[in-house]
């Protein structure tokens, strides 16, 4: 998602046909992806995820994070979603103020 935007979690439950999400603990994070939280990123995950991009970044560089603390890699968002067979989607609002 842009920098300056949220997650809304009314419109990912929406999508997801869900009525819950929550944001997993570190050591489930971990368990379930092979990384710690912060360092997660869809490419090289133990476990392959639904990928979800916010519509606002198709056709733009966006940079995921590479698996460690601070380092990231800069790709193309329509190239990524499609190696990871992703979905574009209005998944966010405006940040807050």
């Amino acid at each position: 998602m842009p920098g300056d935007r949220v997650i809304s979690w009314p419109k990912l439950r929406t999508l997801l046909g869900v009525s819950r999400l929550s944001m997993p603990d570190a050591a489930s994070a971990k368990a379930a992806t092979g990384y710690e939280r912060g360092t997660i990123t869809p490419f090289g995950s133990t476990t392959s995820w639904p990928v979800i991009a916010d519509e606002r970044v198709r056709g733009r560089e966006i940079t995921l994070g590479a698996g460690e603390h601070g380092v990231a890699v800069a790709v193309d968002a329509d190239a990524a979603l499609a190696a990871l067979d992703g979905t574009y989607a209005d998944v966010t609002d405006p940040e807050a103020p």
